[in-house]
Order: structure tokens, then C-alpha cells, then sequence
């Protein structure tokens, strides 16, 4: 493992389990197995850091979600189980993702908001058209974006490879609550 991955590894276990605003220099050097003068040559500020982790996450996101054609269901399923998939098997990560934004500040901040937003617009999308087309029914599609996505996220805080459910059938049972929730004709 690189020095560079050290550090990223050390960022994402600290910031997930102690927030970004409760990680010190000191830790993340002690972390990675550096001094702290060190560790500003290989991160920056830890606002840096925090901020690759975020956009190689999100733009790892992105790419997935581009790549998903289908119907508006078939999308909305791809999405979901996409999704809960990033979630369980990079837990730590993408609770950094999905909690930190609050830490960032300025261009960093719009940046990383727009990442989100642009990743966000695929589900809106799959969920808009399927309500275009009659296949789902929901009273606030925006609404109905914000719960799928919480709900999905918040496998990164429960799921184990070593507990009693398997990833995939994991994804194919949030996939069909997603469609339950979304008044999905079956």
C-alpha cells in the first residue's frame, strides 16, 4: 500500500467513526504511520482530503449511474440496488460522503454539492419518468427521491458480509421496497 493510500484509508476510518470536525492532524498522521509534517505533503489540508474522498466517490457514482438504460423501472431498480451495493460494501466511505458535506466550505462546498446533485438527478429522473408513465405513483416525486436514497444509505450503518443476509438477494429485496414505496404496478 502507498503512502497516498495510507493516508486516504486513515481519513476515511477517522472521519467516519469521529466526524471530520473531530479529527485532528495528529490523528490522521498517527494513523497513517506519519509525522505531521509528513502528512501535509501527501493530503494538503485535511479539507483536501475530504474533499477527494468525496469527489472519488460521487464521480465513481456517477459513472455507475450513466451507465444504466432501461425503462423507468428498470433504471429506478438498477439505481436502487447500485446504490445499496456501494453502501454495504464501502460503508465507511460513503458515510463520509453522506455525512461531511456540513464540514466543506465554499468552492469546495459547491463543487461537491454539485457532484451530488448531478448523481441525485438520475434517481429523480427514473422516478419523474415512471410517474410519467403511470408505472409509479407517488404524491412528491422529490420527496419520494429523498426517502429511497436515505433508506438506501443506511445500509452502510447495519449490514455485515458475515450476517445472515447475502448482498445480492440484500439488493433485490430494497429494490422491490423501492417500487412497493413508489406504487409500482407489478
Amino acid at each position: 500500500m502507498t503512502t497516498e493510500e495510507r493516508v486516504r484509508e486513515a481519513a476515511v476510518r477517522l472521519f467516519a467513526e469521529r466526524g471530520f470536525h473531530g479529527t485532528g492532524i495528529r490523528d490522521l498522521a498517527q494513523a497513517a504511520g506519519l509525522s505531521s509534517a509528513t502528512l501535509y505533503h501527501y493530503m494538503g489540508t485535511k479539507e483536501d482530503l475530504l474533499v477527494e474522498i468525496m469527489r472519488t466517490s460521487l464521480t465513481e457514482l456517477i459513472g455507475k449511474a450513466g451507465q444504466i438504460t432501461g425503462d423507468e423501472t428498470d433504471r429506478l431498480v438498477a439505481l436502487v440496488k447500485m446504490h445499496v451495493r456501494a453502501h454495504a460494501e464501502k460503508p465507511r466511505e460513503t458515510a463520509v460522503v453522506d455525512g461531511e458535506m456540513r464540514a466543506l466550505t465554499g468552492e469546495r462546498r459547491e463543487e461537491i454539492v454539485a457532484l451530488r446533485d448531478r448523481y441525485e438527478r438520475f434517481w429523480q429522473d427514473a422516478i419523474d419518468d415512471g410517474v410519467k408513465a403511470r408505472k409509479l405513483t407517488v404524491a412528491d416525486p422529490s420527496i419520494a427521491r429523498l426517502a429511497l436514497l436515505e433508506m438506501c444509505s443506511g445500509v452502510s450503518r447495519w449490514y455485515s458480509p458475515t450476517g445472515p443476509v447475502d448482498l445480492s438477494d440484500l439488493t433485490i429485496q430494497y429494490a422491490d421496497m423501492a417500487l412497493g414505496m413508489l406504487g409500482a404496478a407489478r
